[in-house]
């Protein structure tokens, strides 16, 4: 039997010598901060080795860009021209 979480994004990404830890983060139905939104809360973390994480990279580029290809989502540049996503539903994310 396996078990599922479902999360709302990635909290943070910390790299020790060879080993990544993924902080996965959902946002609170409880906690809310000074305007009323939900506070993001870690629920579980991902501990792998570097060589695995950089293959889930690449396999997460290459979903994404399926996804962009099929006009599931769309890349938009912010100040930094960094990659933003915003899916074509109108509805942005956290």
């Amino acid at each position: 039997m396996s078990s599922e979480l479902y999360v709302d994004g990635i909290g943070e990404i910390t790299i020790t010598n060879s080993i990544v830890r993924i902080d996965m983060m959902s946002l609170s139905a409880t906690e809310k901060d000074g305007k009323n939104n939900p506070k993001p809360v870690f629920r579980q973390r991902i501990i792998m080795p570097i060589d695995a994480f950089a293959n889930g990279v690449e396999l997460m580029q290459q979903a994404l860009n399926g996804l962009v290809k099929a006009g599931a989502v769309h890349r938009f540049s912010d100040v930094q021209n960094a990659p933003r996503l915003v899916p074509t539903n109108g509805v942005a994310g956290s």
